[in-house]
């Protein structure tokens, strides 16, 4: 067995708000509170603004990143969480095609936010609906496969179980939905399609001054849950510039995987293709036979591996190898029992293998 390839692994939070949209901290306590939950870096994701970064908050603070993209939010849904842009993009003035083309004209990219959100109708608009529904047709590089606060929320039992997710959101987070991945899945199937998962993180509350006394859920709470591990392919050395690329280009390409590390550490957790002397990561796209998919986990999980959203095998291990045959959207995930239920622990990125061209391509 050859080793995976040679990545360096950064534990990211993904769609957070902060004062300068409709969050209540500033971002020198997000950094503060991701450091304390044991985060590498931060994507802010303000609504319609880079004032982050425009306020020179696009830095190192101490030992996490906290890189500036922003949550392009037009009304009743589509919304899109985009990087790498120069200015930002009025979303009531384009359609979300539209939108997804200006940020690639802008060298930038994005992923579609909560695109099941079907909001809680008992909660009135405080919680109304903001689905990503042009998913399959808007040109979306790519998708929030899981959104922690829309997606568990939305999927309580009632409106009296929210005080109960609010003291144990550990004992409600079970598995993205269903709809979002078989989506997902399709999508692949005719082009790259990587996801993240989003904390989607505003810390409701009141903020009087400097402190915030009356508050839903802490950032560092949050922080805890649903995080993006991505792996880059030289490790951050603080240099803004170049770190920030490093992790762009993780995201871009899908070497990233979305992980409940509330449920335990899933740090080293490694999926890649390999035949002869090549090895390719998660989020690559290979073509021909003869590849064998390899992963392994820093635990025993029932490790189980999907063709276009199928399984086609699984088992209790801490690796799985298959040689597998034909094309296929091939990805793995991996689940714990906690409280006597099984729970998603990891969601990789696929490995795309396409058919061999013909010769001369025709």
């Amino acid at each position: 067995m050859r080793r995976p390839p040679e990545l360096h692994e950064y534990v990211c939070v993904a769609h957070v708000h902060s004062l300068h949209s409709d969050g209540t901290g500033t971002v020198a306590e997000i950094a503060q509170a991701a450091a304390q939950a044991d985060v590498d870096v931060v994507l802010l994701t303000d609504h319609d603004t880079l004032a982050a970064r425009d306020a020179g908050e696009e830095r190192w603070w101490d030992r996490v990143l906290v890189l500036v993209g922003c949550e392009i939010s037009p009304r009743g849904g589509n919304h899109y969480l985009a990087f790498g842009l120069e200015r930002p993009i009025d979303p009531q003035a384009r359609t979300i095609a539209e939108i997804c083309s200006e940020v690639r004209e802008q060298g930038g990219f994005g992923f579609a936010a909560h695109p099941a959100s079907r909001g809680v109708p008992r909660l009135g608009p405080v919680a109304r609906p903001m689905p990503f529904a042009e998913l399959a047709t808007a040109g979306a590089d790519g998708v929030e496969v899981w959104s922690f606060v829309t997606d568990t929320v939305e999927r309580l039992p009632g409106a009296r179980s929210i005080p109960s997710f609010l003291a144990r959101p550990a004992h409600w987070l079970e598995h993205p939905r269903e709809e979002v991945l078989k989506e997902w899945d399709a999508l692949g199937q005719h082009r790259r399609c990587p996801a993240i998962g989003g904390v989607d993180a505003h810390q409701v509350g009141l903020r009087v001054g400097r402190r915030v006394p009356v508050r839903l859920m802490a950032y560092r709470r949050s922080f805890r849950f649903l995080r993006t591990h991505v792996l880059t392919t030289e490790p951050l050395r603080g240099d803004l510039d170049r770190d920030r690329a490093l992790i762009f280009d993780a995201l871009r390409e899908g070497r990233c995987f979305v992980a409940t590390d509330c449920f335990g550490p899933t740090r080293g957790f490694r999926f890649w293709a390999e035949r002869g002397e090549q090895t390719v990561a998660m989020g690559g796209e290979v073509r021909g036979n003869g590849w064998t998919l390899r992963a392994v986990a820093p635990r025993p999980a029932l490790l189980r591996l999907l063709r276009d959203g199928a399984v086609v095998d699984q088992h209790w291990a801490p690796a799985l190898a298959r040689r597998i045959e034909g094309p296929g959207v091939w990805r793995v995930e991996a689940q714990l029992e906690v409280d006597g239920r099984p729970r998603t622990w990891v969601l990789t990125n696929p490995i795309y293998v396409r058919r061999d061209e013909p010769p001369g391509g025709e």
